[in-house]
């Protein structure tokens, strides 16, 4: 019986001999008992998702084509596991023979996939002729679009929960939100965003908005709206460093809600790098003797960059030397390059699946708010981007005390001593919800960790309304390892949402009575929500 190979195959540097051999004779066994069956013709369905039409199933030679496709991606990646070297070179050969087999999938090209040729013939070629026109729509936009975009406005359908811009700089505007309870907890919540997308993950459609849920279980809510730079600013936005946007951004957002609300103390939220920043603030504060939080909750964050995930595959000296050399004292990291990165993070769900629906078979994406987020990132000044890269992902300074020099104060997470609440999801590809169990170590006051179901957004935004998912507690104490903990957890049905608001409504404060409009004196409504710097699209 012939196999692909008619000698043996090369063999890798650092793998082992004998290894190899059982590799290779494992392999060539089922290919051959996968050609025997095919010409039986008793070859089982495939379970994958990209093959499991029809098309696939009916047609003997596409069927044994996914088989044998399935099984030699298989033996690549299992030959990268084979593999004797350092971790993090096995996680870049890891990433490259991902990218390699989900590109190489039949089912990617026209000439053999059965379905992109039955809608083909059926539609009398029109399916290839929109595949087309979507093809090159995509081609102006410097991407691949995820969702019917037609369907969405920010404004319109999207951060719609009603507020006023009550504060502008050239970093930021601070939303405040109107409230919809009769009486309101004191104490308000300040929640930060990461600056590498725009806000409104918090405030999706009314049915899956954090914030408005917030709001309607009586808490007074502001959100960080960050700018947007783009590349005919002319303020200088494009040389902002990470000193600036902590600085000039949180520490003045943090002062603003205090004196709008009346509050010396107010809660804070921050969210992925979000939070980092947030932290970051709150340790330089602490570093002057001020504390004006009275809580501090972390959504899918790293502070001890100790495992990166599947961003550690960029995180190398070179990239960080060349990102510096080209924008490290000005100039954008721009949205399309970060997105198209973490497109490649998962492939086959953000970049074939779409290749083989929008192109092959001339489908338009169905409506989907989160996908339609997705898409409407951020750019980053080099500056600030290239810091964070080097002092996190790179050497991990960030979390060690003293390392650090930030808005002129030595850095220590350890001096932040308020509650916190901690989350991360137990599928998020980045930031490993054992990255951010271990984070939590840092943080010197008591400590409540949950962890959701799903992944890096999803895990996060989970409707209450919805009663998906579930989520996991523990009694066990927080010094234990996170598996440790995780076996002493219990599963909860649902959203996390629920817990939240009760550990929240127990640092906010008394319930008091509504005041009138938004903002202050000092700091009055500037216009509607969600204001000018989300509406600002990166090109």
């Amino acid at each position: 019986m012939s196999t692909p190979f008619n000698q043996s195959w090369a063999v890798p540097t650092g793998i082992d001999q004998q290894e190899l051999v059982k590799l290779q004779s494992a392999f060539m066994g089922k290919w051959q008992a996968i050609t025997e069956a095919a010409a039986k013709g008793e070859l089982p369905a495939v379970t994958d998702r990209r093959f499991k039409g029809q098309a696939w199933s009916e047609s003997p030679m596409h069927l044994l084509m996914a088989h044998l496709y399935l099984l030699s991606g298989d033996a690549m990646k299992r030959l990268v596991e084979t593999s004797h070297c350092e971790p993090a070179v096995k996680d870049q050969l890891r990433f490259s023979a991902m990218q390699w087999v989900d590109a190489m999938s039949p089912a990617n090209f026209l000439a053999t996939n059965p379905e992109a040729q039955q809608m083909l013939i059926e539609s009398g070629g029109q399916s290839l002729q929109s595949g087309i026109g979507n093809f090159l729509s995509d081609v102006q936009k410097g991407r691949i679009t995820h969702s019917d975009e037609s369907e969405f406005e920010v404004g319109r359908n999207l951060a719609i929960t009603p507020g006023a811009v009550v504060f502008r700089n050239k970093y930021l505007e601070i939303i405040q939100y109107t409230p919809q309870t009769k009486t309101v907890f004191s104490r308000p919540l300040l929640m930060v965003s990461p600056c590498i997308n725009k806000y409104y993950i918090f405030d999706l459609q009314p049915e899956s908005s954090f914030i408005n849920y917030l709001v309607g279980q009586g808490f007074t809510v502001f959100v960080i709206s960050w700018r947007n730079p783009l590349p005919e600013d002319t303020d200088g936005i494009e040389t902002a460093g990470w000193d600036d946007y902590i600085e000039e951004g949180l520490i003045e957002a943090i002062a603003v809600v205090r004196k709008i609300s009346g509050q010396p103390k107010i809660n804070v939220l921050g969210f992925c790098v979000g939070g980092t920043m947030l932290s970051t603030a709150l340790a330089v504060l602490a570093a002057k003797r001020q504390s004006p939080a009275a809580s501090l909750t972390l959504l899918a964050t790293m502070l001890d960059f100790v495992d990166t995930g599947a961003l550690g595959v960029f995180a190398n000296v070179p990239h960080a030397e060349l990102r510096e050399q080209s924008i490290g004292k000005g100039g954008l990291m721009t949205a399309r390059e970060l997105g198209n990165t973490f497109s490649m993070l998962r492939p086959n769900e953000l970049v074939w699946n779409y290749v083989v629906s929008n192109y092959l078979k001339g489908q338009s994406p169905v409506p989907f708010d989160l996908l339609y987020w997705n898409g409407d990132s951020t750019n980053l000044p080099g500056p600030f981007f290239t810091w964070y890269f080097r002092n996190t992902y790179i050497d991990n300074k960030l979390c060690q005390p003293g390392a650090l020099d930030v808005c002129g104060k030595k850095i220590d997470f350890g001096k932040i001593t308020i509650p916190s609440y901690v989350f991360a999801s137990k599928e998020d590809h980045i930031v490993p919800w054992h990255t951010a169990y271990h984070s939590a170590d840092l943080l010197k006051g008591p400590v409540r960790f949950v962890l959701g179901a799903s992944g890096h957004i999803a895990g996060v935004i989970n409707p209450v309304s919805k009663n998906k998912r579930s989520y996991w507690t523990s009694t066990e104490s927080n010094d234990v390892d996170p598996d440790t903990w995780f076996g002493a957890a219990t599963e909860k049905p649902g959203s996390w949402w629920h817990d939240y608001v009760q550990w929240l409504a127990s640092h906010s404060g008394k319930k008091v009575a509504v005041r009138r409009g938004l903002g202050s004196r000092e700091y009055p409504a500037l216009e509607p929500a969600p204001g000018q710097y989300v509406k600002v699209r990166a090109v």
